[in-house]
């Protein structure tokens, strides 16, 4: 089975987050193990403890149905995000043989034009965390991160290796987790990655953080709301963030907007000031300096 493991340790990791209370089981007194026991979820799904146990041990020549598989996502608790993932493990599991990651083209120019024309901090970003493009305010904004072909095009590397992310970003470790869920996402669709791979290997190695987050498999999508930035030239900022997918389904343009009035939109309109002069000009005045 081409992906038993990650089968295996996201259906373990799945079961010991539940709660036996949570899903109306009785305990009597202390258990050796979190979460629910391998006959508990079977029975909760509807299947043999035989089925589920050959299941999550990633026994080959084995294709449960998607009621099986969706069965077995309610009895875990699963989000959208995580059954939709685990119909990708088990299929990616059985097949010949699963993708080797996204063939992507460049970016049309009618892109790239909207993008330079955007009035906020907008990017292009794939599904392995690569920048593809980013607007002069994107990069005022994410300092030390770089459209590619530069070495420093991969937001996730960026984020657990360039000390300057953690500074900026207030909410380092929310994002960061986040990132993660997006790539071990990402990796589920695209088990043979090679690209993939490199990052997790590199990360894992370089970031006890990254390395215990992986081995969480918690599963994500693109975040968006508000965040709070700590920029060291215009101070701080509260921007929106949004994700907007493209057409080929595997690339996002994330737009940071400020409220209309605010302070941070004063604060934008420094960064753009700063932006245009290369990064290096000193800044205009500005009352009430954030």
């Amino acid at each position: 089975m081409a992906n038993n493991a990650e089968l295996r340790e996201f259906l373990r990791t799945r079961r010991a987050r539940v709660r036996p209370e949570d899903v109306g089981i009785e305990t009597g007194g202390r258990r050796r193990v979190p979460g629910l026991r391998r006959e508990e979820v079977a029975m909760l799904a509807g299947v043999s403890t035989d089925y589920y146990t050959r299941l999550e041990q990633g026994r080959r020549r084995m294709q449960p149905s998607d009621q099986v598989l969706d069965a077995l996502a309610r009895a875990l608790r699963l989000a959208d995000v995580e059954r939709r993932h685990l119909h990708r493990l088990v299929r990616s599991s059985v097949a010949a043989a699963a993708p080797d990651g996204p063939r992507l083209p460049p970016l049309d120019e009618g892109m790239r034009m909207m993008l330079d024309s955007m009035p906020m901090p907008a990017m292009v970003i794939d599904s392995r965390g690569d920048v593809h493009a980013m607007n002069r305010l994107g990069r005022a904004l994410l300092v030390g991160l770089e459209p590619m072909p530069s070495q420093a095009s991969s937001h996730v590397r960026w984020l657990f290796l360039d000390p300057a992310a953690r500074e900026l970003l207030v909410e380092w470790e929310v994002i960061a987790r986040v990132s993660v869920g997006v790539l071990r996402e990402a990796a589920g669709r695209y088990p043979r990655d090679a690209r993939l791979r490199e990052v997790v290997g590199e990360l894992s190695l370089a970031s006890a953080e990254f390395r215990g987050w992986w081995a969480e498999h918690e599963v994500e999508v693109r975040c968006r709301g508000m965040k709070r930035f700590r920029h060291p030239v215009v101070g701080a900022l509260e921007l929106h963030v949004e994700a907007l997918r493209l057409e080929d389904g595997e690339r996002w343009v994330y737009a940071y907007g400020a409220r209309a009035g605010s302070a941070s939109e004063e604060g934008l309109r420094l960064l753009g000031a700063w932006g245009a002069g290369g990064f290096s000009s000193p800044l205009p005045p500005l009352t009430g300096r954030l």
